[in-house]
């Protein structure tokens, strides 16, 4: 039986895991919880799942929290109420829990570098589905991998599809992963984006865009945030910057293709011109499912993909007018160093004005553009994990003062 933690077990990533873990209990075991605000939901995972630890991310509700669990106590019996605790320290406390085997980053955005780090520290292996982590501090992550001996498992769909792919290649296992050595025998990666909510829109209508608009995806449940990176086609451009540092392959050799039914989750090509893609129904337990079980296949009563079913595969190049996102991901990624953080830390901060109805749609690649061309003179080509969360930080400024320049009423005072 496996032992796993999960950070951010409240969000869409979290709760799926831990429906895996209660859907085989005789494989998995829930040692340790980190979580946001929803308490409500946090403290029903503790009672189905009993784990050692818990840490909430704001420690101002940590005596919330273990009041609450304490007037449970009497229906826990004879299980122990965990260790309760709160922060960023308790959060990296809970990454690097000794009797974890594998912790699922779930914690959205950058927000989840610290403790993913923590986890690489103590050696963890990691379900990787904090992209952030790779994307703005790829430089700092890949020699802390090679120094603690982790295992990374990427656990979002697409990057899962490719380590899928290439257990049949001369590269069966993590040894290369995240080394920025090309794997052996890998010529081309192709990323496959179901287009999102505006892939049937004219580009000159997305000024129309609203929150309800580009929070609704056609194919996949995801939480907000992803669901608008994934309209503007910004979560496929961080993905190629992940790509890159998973898989050793220069952006020349990662592409974005338009696939709308979500049946491939991504494509490699060899050496040879073989092609080989990872095909599944869109559903993010598979990805997860490949991350808690790996080496091994586990046997499930899912739901098997009929392709008769799914009639016809479709495929086509990015628009991009449609999608400006895309070409400043993959021109970040090219700048190297501290860019990639600005990019994403830009983005983030962009999408938050934007759920809050702040900004309009159009505004988050306009604000993201800027926050990059001022950094261009201030790049650092092989920074520190200091200087990365210092450029995080001075991106989201940027974006927010700019956003209130630009138009104040947009803005709460």
């Amino acid at each position: 039986m496996k032992a796993i933690a999960v950070l951010g077990s409240t969000g869409s990533i979290g709760t799926q895991t831990l429906e895996i873990a209660e859907e085989f209990p005789d494989r998995f075991r829930v040692v340790a919880l980190t979580a946001g605000n929803n308490l409500d939901l946090l403290i029903e995972q503790i009672r189905r799942h009993s784990p050692e630890v818990v840490a909430l991310a704001d420690a101002g509700r940590v005596a919330d929290l273990r009041q609450r669990l304490a007037a449970l106590e009497p229906a826990l019996q004879p299980r122990r109420l965990p260790e309760i605790l709160g922060g960023g320290e308790g959060l990296c406390a809970v990454a690097a829990w000794p009797t974890a085997e594998l912790v699922v980053t779930g914690i959205v955005g950058c927000a989840g570098l610290l403790p993913t780090l923590a986890a690489i520290r103590a050696g963890k292996d990691l379900a990787l589905a904090n992209k952030e982590t790779l994307i703005a501090a790829g430089p700092v992550v890949l020699p802390e991998l090679a120094t603690s001996g982790s295992r990374l498992l990427p656990a979002d769909s697409e990057h899962s599809a490719i380590f899928q792919c290439l257990q049949g290649t001369p590269w069966p296992d993590t040894a290369r992963l995240s080394t920025g050595v090309p794997t052996p025998g890998l010529r081309r990666i192709q990323l496959t984006a179901s287009g999102g909510a505006f892939r049937d829109w004219d580009p000159a209508d997305l000024h129309k865009a609203t929150v309800a608009d580009a929070t609704s995806h056609p194919n996949w449940s995801m939480g907000r945030k992803i669901t608008v990176d994934s309209a503007t086609l910004m979560n496929k451009g961080l993905e190629v910057i992940e790509a890159h540092y998973l898989f050793g392959l220069d952006y020349d050799h990662i592409e974005i293709v338009i696939h709308p039914q979500s049946i491939i989750h991504s494509m490699v090509e060899l050496a040879d011109s073989s092609v080989l893609a990872q095909l599944g129904w869109p559903d993010m337990k598979l990805p997860i499912l490949s991350c808690l079980s790996w080496p091994e296949r586990i046997d499930t009563p899912w739901r098997r993909l009929d392709l008769t079913a799914v009639g016809s595969l479709t495929f086509r190049d990015p628009d991009a007018s449609r999608y400006p996102c895309m070409g400043l991901a993959y021109a970040a990624g090219r700048a190297g160093g501290t860019m990639p953080a600005v990019l994403n830390a830009a983005n983030e901060q962009a999408v938050a004005l934007f759920l809050e109805e702040r900004i309009h749609f159009l505004d988050i690649p306009r604000l993201i553009e800027q926050a990059c061309e001022r950094h261009t003179a201030d790049l650092t080509a092989d920074p520190s994990l200091e200087t990365v969360l210092e450029m995080d930080a001075w991106a989201r400024r940027q974006v927010q003062e700019e956003a209130a320049r630009v138009e104040p009423r947009l803005l709460h005072a």
